[in-house]
């Protein structure tokens, strides 16, 4: 089974958003998989109790049961994603010490870039753990992406791989979440489901 995780040591980076994406993205590519919400927040579960569909499941769970939910886990769905909350060390730890990949969604602006190395910290700890960034919410003008990915790739301190594909900001993202569902199945043929498509087949390449 492949584990991976989406951490970052600051909200609003869109972990949630893309945890979800790329599940559905799984599952309709026939690789079956679940979200476990580790976030006290519960956006996650609440976009799973809005679905009609079954899958991908949301399964709710906290450091301690961590471990038996992925047990559980393993005889049924191919791939789990982790989603984690903000500022929450302890989680982070634990999500990526199970983690086969490590997903660090970032919006191409400083404020989310300035905290990447605390996320180093975090990775650090447990070491060994591939990790690349995906960058969310990105505007029209590719220049700040452009800049974001070298800033980001050259970081003195925090250097991370970025994803070649990105996630714009779309209100595709938004419109289809109040009816449980993504932009791949709310609005197929879409700018957001297309770049999701992208950055889901580069993250499976990866982590096959």
């Amino acid at each position: 089974m492949l584990t991976i995780s989406l951490i970052a040591q600051k909200g609003g980076v869109g972990k949630t958003s893309t945890a979800r994406c790329l599940a559905v993205a799984f599952e309709r590519s026939g690789t079956t998989s679940a979200i476990l919400d580790m976030d006290p927040q519960g956006s996650a579960t609440a976009w799973g109790n809005r679905r009609e569909a079954t899958h991908p499941e949301v399964i709710s769970t906290v450091v301690s049961h961590l471990h038996d939910t992925l047990r559980v886990a393993q005889g049924a769905v191919e791939v789990v994603i982790i989603d984690t909350p903000p500022k929450n060390s302890e989680v982070a730890i634990a999500a990526v010490r199970v983690s086969d990949l490590v997903i660090i969604p970032c919006r191409p602006q400083i404020d989310d870039i300035e905290t990447l190395p605390a996320t180093r910290q975090v990775l650090d700890m447990v070491g060994g753990i591939q990790a690349i960034v995906v960058l969310n919410g990105v505007p029209p003008s590719s220049v700040r992406c452009q800049e974001a990915v070298a800033v980001i790739s050259g970081h003195p301190t925090a250097a991370f791989p970025v994803c070649p594909y990105f996630l714009g900001y779309r209100v595709a993202f938004g419109d289809s979440s109040v009816l449980g569902l993504t932009p791949q199945e709310y609005a197929p043929r879409s700018k957001a489901a297309r770049e999701i498509e992208k950055v889901h087949k580069y993250i499976y390449d990866l982590a096959s």
